[in-house]
């Protein structure tokens, strides 16, 4: 039986040490790094491994009707999003994911986009 993405690459361990890094580099974004202001990382952080973890072929957390109500009121623009995905993208490749790998998690997040852009 073939390994999932999320198989490959350490599991949750691995994945939220991405995801840790992630939001550094977010958090120092004029585009993003206000979005961050008030919120709880830690759960952040925590939630985002989870859909990451998704995305990759780990355990199904996130429905995309789940995706939307969470981002509804925070006015997320298409400039914010792609900010968002270009960030994590630099961030897979600091870890050394494969090319096709990470142009299959932006995919699946772009897919996506209409579910978390609400500006």
């Amino acid at each position: 039986m073939a390994q999932t993405m999320f198989e490959r690459y350490g599991g949750f361990a691995n994945v939220s040490k991405v995801v840790m890094a992630f939001y550094d580099r977010a958090l120092d974004s004029d585009t993003v790094g206000a979005f961050f202001e008030d919120t709880d990382l830690k759960a952040l952080i925590d939630h985002q491994t989870q859909f990451i973890a998704q995305v990759m072929g780990g355990p199904e957390v996130y429905t995309n009707e789940v995706l939307q109500g969470v981002h509804a009121r925070l006015g997320i623009t298409d400039a914010a999003f792609d900010e968002m995905t270009s960030i994590l993208g630099e961030t897979l490749q600091d870890f050394e994911f494969d090319r096709s790998d990470i142009d299959q998690i932006i995919g699946d997040l772009r897919s996506r986009r209409q579910y978390i852009v609400t500006a």
